[in-house]
């Protein structure tokens, strides 16, 4: 069957997407709506409250196959006026900002997923979020400006991923790991395996729609490559190396927290059975000034 996807929806800008852009699309959107169905069929055969990372994955799997679905279709782009390398008037190339709202939902869940694994504080880990929503927007607006000033957006988008790697590689496994060696050892594959990837990303940003090296055929390859190995496959490596976890050392089985697991100082747990004897001691009868109880 003919790829029409371009007729369907005819390009945008001089500098566009061809026909085997298109098929190699079609089919890394193949590969990724294969892994979400995998993905929901091996959620499900979970036990109830140890589902977390593996829901993660499913909403990661989701948007990527929305986001190439698009792609492939040759929608979610608008054309921009290039800075170098043009040929002719005033040329343009496709920018697909389908990408980054793509990436905008799954990066920071995808550090979630490994950082949920160390014994990173809640607030170190928003931080870290934070930082990858700050690379994404900084890198959309960047592509979006035909002007130099682009790579001052590049540069503080660099400096967000620099603290990223920092809180991958350095700060969460100077922490505890509640969970124990098999967690910490999913957790340094997983962390390890994930940087590496993110460095690929502004090379290719700074290739493609930074300096307008390579086509956008080949932006599509290269990207479609690193989501797919920052995507599916990493997503299946760190769930194989976590897949003895106990969640109810990390603090979080079921959702809340459970017999005691993850209560900090001060925090009374409430168990299964029902509510802590603490919290249903008798009620304290007031008395009068004699020490009589009152009426």
């Amino acid at each position: 069957m003919a790829n029409d996807a371009l007729d369907l929806n005819p390009p945008n800008a001089n500098e566009n997407l061809s026909t085997h852009g298109s098929d190699w699309l079609w089919a890394a959107f193949s590969v990724i709506a294969l892994s979400f169905l995998v993905a929901v069929g091996v959620m499900f055969s979970r036990p109830r409250g140890a589902r977390l990372f593996h829901q993660i994955a499913v909403i990661v799997l989701a948007t990527s196959s929305i986001a190439y679905f698009s792609m492939a279709s040759d929608l979610g782009a608008t054309p921009i006026r290039v800075e170098f390398r043009g040929h002719g008037g005033d040329p343009t190339r496709q920018i697909y900002y389908v990408r980054y709202i793509q990436w905008f939902i799954n990066f920071p869940l995808l550090l979630l997923e490994i950082l949920l694994a160390s014994g990173l504080p809640l607030s170190d880990i928003i931080t870290t979020l934070f930082m990858s929503w700050v690379v994404v927007i900084c890198g959309l607006v960047g592509a979006l400006v035909h002007s130099t000033y682009k790579w001052g957006y590049y540069t503080m988008g660099a400096v967000a991923l620099i603290y990223i790697w920092f809180s991958l590689l350095w700060h969460a496994p100077s922490s505890t790991f509640s969970a124990g060696g098999v967690v910490r050892r999913g957790y340094y594959a997983g962390a390890g395996y994930f940087s590496f990837i993110l460095i690929t990303y502004p090379i290719a940003w700074a290739c493609a729609e930074g300096g307008n090296v390579i086509s956008v055929t080949s932006e599509m390859i290269w990207y479609g490559i690193l989501d797919i190995f920052a995507g599916p496959i990493f997503l299946a490596l760190f769930l194989w190396e976590v897949r003895d976890i106990d969640y109810a050392t990390l603090g979080f089985g079921g959702g809340r927290f459970v017999n005691g697991a993850g209560a900090g100082a001060g925090v009374v747990p409430v168990t299964e059975k029902g509510a802590n004897p603490a919290t249903t001691a008798a009620p304290v009868i007031p008395t009068g000034p004699t020490g009589e109880q009152a009426a």
